[in-house]
């Protein structure tokens, strides 16, 4: 079968790993689905699989792509949460918990397996290009606002790095949810488009804001982490699930930190019930993930090439039929 995999691990060029071409199709395992993939979507996951991170040379070659919709042996529409050994389902109660193309094949192929326990109904009111966006950026950003940040409709939340998968999702769940949102970027056309997704207002980043948020949703790491903890109110929370512009911020800002009594919440993805209340979330209110391109397979590079050049706003969804 036709895929996009990781053939070799460049750390410093990770492109140079990935590879377009045949590989095996799965094979069948007690307790196990196979899914024909209608629509895969690319996570910065993919590019930090290319360079090594969680991703060993002695598991190469590795079909990368953690998220997936598709049709089940029976004719089902399903979404998949990529979360393997979250239960002994099909992997054995002492498996560690791992996501999609760490110790699996992933979902850029024409087909994926995994287990049956990880795979949930498609809401019939999404397509497919949609809800494979959901299960990883969007389940990340479900969970940061709606478990981690402890807020409620009337709050106020900034999201830092508008454009990305997760703080795009951010934006809209948040907006959806009724609370005040506000949102950074170095780019004009992305705070334009911020804005008209449900962002009160954008600004460039460490720009002050109109008032101390509630909580701030947090991607981009030691670029932003000051400004972040400075734009909480006493008592605020500050979620991060990534760090792209690196781990060791200059400025740590303790002092603010232990005076104001603020929160400091790690989140990494989410669980399949956080999926589930997603899918049921976008079905019911509308809510649907901003796809920024839909690119045949054969074409992931291009896909990989916009995501690491950081020009996209939104998702790119890869079609492999």
């Amino acid at each position: 079968m036709f895929a996009a995999y990781a053939a070799r691990i460049d750390r410093e060029n990770p492109l140079n790993g990935l590879e377009l071409g045949e590989r095996p199709a799965p094979e069948g395992h007690p307790g196990w689905t196979t899914v024909t993939v209608r629509a895969a979507s690319l996570n910065h996951h993919d590019l930090w699989s290319l360079r090594g991170v969680g991703l060993a040379e002695d598991r190469l070659p590795m079909i990368l792509g953690c998220d997936a919709a598709g049709v089940d042996a029976e004719g089902n529409e399903v979404v998949l949460h990529s979360v393997i050994g979250q239960s002994g389902h099909g992997v054995g109660p002492a498996e560690p918990r791992s996501i999609l193309t760490e110790r699996y094949q992933g979902t850029f192929a024409e087909q994926v397996s995994v287990p049956t326990w990880n795979i949930l109904p498609k809401p019939k009111e999404l397509s497919f290009a949609e809800a494979a966006c959901l299960p990883t950026a969007w389940l990340t950003a479900y969970r940061m606002l709606f478990t981690n940040a402890g807020v409620r409709p009337g709050d106020s939340v900034l999201v830092q790095g508008a454009g990305g998968g997760v703080a795009t999702a951010a934006i809209v769940l948040g907006r959806a949810a009724g609370l005040r949102m506000y949102a950074t970027s170095r780019d004009g056309a992305k705070r334009a488009r911020a804005v008209e997704l449900g962002a009160e207002d954008a600004f460039e980043p460490g720009a002050r804001l109109p008032r101390r948020v509630d909580a701030v949703i947090e991607t981009v790491g030691a670029a932003t982490w000051s400004h972040s903890v400075k734009s909480l109110r006493p008592g605020g929370t500050l979620v991060i699930s990534g760090a792209t512009s690196g781990d060791r911020p200059s400025h740590a800002e303790l002092t603010r930190v232990f005076f104001l009594e603020l929160r400091i919440v790690g989140s990494t993805m989410g669980s399949k019930d956080e999926l589930e209340d997603l899918l049921s979330f976008c079905a019911a209110t509308g809510v649907r993930p901003v796809i920024d391109e839909v690119l045949p397979l054969d074409r992931a590079r291009e896909g990989f090439e916009r995501m690491a050049g950081g020009g996209l706003f939104g998702k790119v969804v890869l079609t492999p039929s």
